[in-house]
């Protein structure tokens, strides 16, 4: 057909390069965006009623927690003595609700504890603490087990007399003066710490307040009254044995307290000990220790003093053990009390955002998922992909554009989405640094848009992809919030069994949600910042882990992805990589090696041409080149059988040979096979077996190629839905190297 292409300085005949099919696919891409331009809109808005939603719910409880019941207590008093009353509030006329929202400018002080062992898991004698100086694990039953300190050192016997020197051996109480009375007896309790003392968890649970002494008398119990605002705290203390106990060295004491450690909720026998001292090298010139205590009960924030874990204590008790060998048993030095730094007046707040933000803002970001993977999948199921590489697309430009047109669309919808709830004030966004958010949104876009390239090929219906899509976001969104939240926040899980679940890409995005909820809660709570850059090094916070698996989760699936792409959809051999190490010229065709056995069947039924034509087809299998344009050799095309039926044959072993330049016209009943060869011939169906030539190229491994030198109309139209006619054109014209004036003149001349 001669050229009907109006000549142009800025149209080439050549195939497009590739910037030129960039062009013409990222012009396609926003066109076709324009065109679903409420879809869009209707995607974005989506989190921004999730991120208003969690704002209504964040007033209705603030309006709540708001009411005086949940406020400072007030009263209304004489203050002037003229019989008008004047509101006063404070924590003298507030409840026990109402204690921890007052200002308290003088917090009460609170008698020091040492953290003690509960009864039940006082240190014994068994088999794997086999040290005789313990106690029966009878004593365990009665609830009776005394509390042991282990102790070490390069001198015994000062190190022993200072052990004995810990737990006074007489209890002396001034009613008068009870605070100071308690200094100069060694109180303790299990109870366990909390972030701020200003009322002691030891007077304000149900577990017992005990003193030590190194031996008890029966039943010597006293009760003590702690005034808290306008209420008290009636506590009663009861005596536990305290003793010493001698070891060779810091290894055995490392060795006891591991065996005897508590980890999480384990149902094993549980040795604790209440403490340990090395007193190393101290003798009457040099005072020297080195302390143990249980760090199972500092708070899991990790941001809990020493003081709240009642070190302080132990160290007091090393200390006057010292000070009284040094200048005789008179001598002490009081640990009368300790106490909270004072507060401002505060408010209950309660921010939903960051409680329950991981498990809304997974599905939030995860639904850009089964959009990008359906958008992928609707390509290949419409044959759009084959199309635009039948028209000279290359895979290079088509990755390039279709990777960074999703990349670009998911990064502008998690910014609206941060700047959504920014605006609006959610702590979740505004507490924790920016830069760690966007850093760590750009990584898993990234690894979401590769991961969808990759599922993408292993699907070619849409409605079974989206499906998969939107499993994957309910999912990963209920596995993390009520599984693996769990694993987070068990102390006892192992931490290498949590990076392997943070391998599934679901699980990293929550873990990082759950790191920034956590650190906002408690910024918001405690009037601090979030999460910020140094925060990542602390062993307990797990986004620098989550920040690296998604990076190299990232490149990892897109390589795989680019793999699995070129052999599953451009027919390339799973070795196409290995192709620089044994090149073969693309004029050659391969010696035949397929088995021909199911042409011999039917020798006896083909027509003389049948024959000649297998048989020349046969003979231009063993030249070595060939001025033929088409060369088939035994093409057979089989479907599966399917409940019940027998296997189908579509086409069945066809040879054939057309010469250059022949124009060749195919004729055949309904059936025959005449679609399924053309269509194994352009790409879009596989053979079961044999092989076709075009051009010497093989329609197995080099499609690319054959798509270069073939022009094809299909038998059903393959265009993008929302695309109109002149926009396809447009497309296919800039395929072809068409530019400027040289486009629009063939755009009108098809249209003419």
């Amino acid at each position: 057909m001669p050229d009907t292409t109006p000549s142009s300085s800025s149209s080439s005949h050549g195939p497009a390069s590739f910037w030129t099919q960039a062009n013409a696919l990222l012009r396609k891409n926003l066109t076709f965006q324009k065109r679903n331009i409420r879809s869009n809109v209707r995607l974005v808005i989506f989190p921004f009623f999730l991120c208003l939603l969690l704002v209504i719910i964040q007033v209705l409880v603030n309006s709540e927690l708001d009411k005086p019941k949940n406020k400072c207590g007030c009263t209304c008093v004489d203050t002037n003595g003229d019989g008008k009353c004047e509101r006063v509030c404070g924590i003298e006329y507030s409840t026990l609700d109402q204690v921890v929202t007052c200002a308290i400018p003088s917090p009460p002080e609170w008698p020091p504890l040492l953290q003690i062992p509960a009864p039940e898991y006082r240190a014994v004698l068994t088999d794997f603490i086999s040290h005789a100086d313990l106690p029966n694990e009878s004593c365990k039953r009665t609830g009776s087990c005394p509390v042991a300190i282990l102790l070490t050192g390069s001198n015994r016997t000062l190190g022993q007399s200072l052990g004995a020197s810990m737990f006074p051996s007489s209890l002396t109480l001034n009613a008068s003066e009870v605070l100071y009375s308690l200094a100069n007896v060694v109180l303790g309790s299990a109870s366990k710490p909390q972030l701020s003392n200003f009322l002691e968890p030891a007077f304000f649970s149900n577990l017992p307040v005990y003193y030590l002494q190194p031996q008890c008398s029966s039943n010597v119990t006293f009760s003590v009254s702690f005034p808290v605002g306008s209420a008290s705290s009636k506590q009663e203390i009861s005596c536990v044995q305290g003793f010493h106990l001698w070891r060779n060295s810091s290894s055995e004491i490392n060795d006891e307290l591991y065996k005897g450690y508590r980890k999480g909720n384990q149902q094993r026998k549980i040795n604790e000990i209440t403490a340990g001292y090395d007193f190393l090298n101290t003798d009457l010139t040099n005072f020297n220790v080195s302390i143990w205590y249980n760090s199972t009960y500092k708070n899991d924030s990790g941001n809990s003093p020493l003081a709240l874990t009642r070190v302080p204590r132990s160290i007091n008790l090393a200390s006057n053990a010292y000070l009284q060998f040094l200048l005789g048993p008179g001598t002490k030095m009081l640990f009368e009390f300790v106490k909270e730094m004072p507060k401002p007046e505060t408010k209950l707040r309660l921010d939903f955002s960051s409680l329950l933000g991981p498990l809304f803002f997974t599905w939030v970001i995860i639904k850009l998922f089964p959009v990008v993977l359906g958008s992928l999948v609707y390509e290949k199921q419409q044959r759009l992909r084959i199309m635009m590489k039948m028209h000279g697309v290359g895979d290079g430009p088509y990755w390039m554009i279709s990777y960074t047109y999703f990349v670009v669309l998911s990064s502008v919808y998690m910014l609206v989405f941060v700047i959504f709830g920014s605006v609006i004030g959610l702590k979740f966004f505004t507490l924790n640094d920016y830069t760690i958010q966007l850093i760590f949104y750009f990584f898993y876009i990234n690894l979401q848009v590769s991961l969808a390239f990759l599922v993408a090929a292993l699907f070619s219906n849409v409605k079974t992809a989206t499906v998969l899509g939107y499993i994957m976001v309910f999912g990963s969104g209920l596995l993390g919030g009520f599984l693996f939240q769990f694993f987070l926040e068990d102390s006892s899980f192992p931490r290498g069994w949590i990076i392997v679940m943070e391998l599934y890409p679901g699980f990293s995005l929550y873990r990082g949600l759950y790191e920034f909820a956590q650190y906002a809660f408690a910024g918001n709570y405690m009037g601090t910042d979030g999460m910020r850059w140094k925060d990542l090094n602390d062993s307990k916070n797990g986004m620098k882990e989550v920040l690296v698996i998604m990076f190299i989760e990232w490149w990892v699936v897109l390589l795989i992805a680019f793999y699995v792409d070129q052999v599953k959809s451009s027919g390339k051999s799973p070795t196409f990589f290995l192709q620089n190490f044994r090149k073969k010229p693309l004029s050659s065709f391969r010696k035949p090696s397929l088995q021909r056995q199911g042409s011999k069947v039917f020798v006896g039924m083909e027509k003389p041409d049948v024959l000649q034509e297998r048989e020349k087809v046969e003979q231009l299998m063993l030249e070595p080149s060939t001025g033929h344009a088409i060369i088939c050799d035994n093409l057979k095309k089989v479907y599966p059988g399917r409940d019940g039926n027998p296997e189908k044959f579509a086409v069945r072993g066809l040879s054939l040979a057309l010469p250059r330049g022949e124009c060749f016209g195919m004729l055949g009943p309904n059936g025959a096979g005449k679609t399924s060869f053309i269509n194994m011939m352009i790409g879009l169906i596989k053979p079961s077996s044999g092989t076709a030539y075009v051009q010497g190229l093989d329609i197995w491994s080099q499609m690319d190629s054959i798509y270069t030198s073939m022009g094809v109309c299909p038998q059903h139209d393959l265009l993008w839905e929302t695309l109109t006619g002149r926009e396809h054109l447009l497309f296919y014209g800039r395929l072809k190297n068409l530019k400027g004036a040289a486009l629009t003149q063939n755009l009108q001349l098809h249209n003419g």
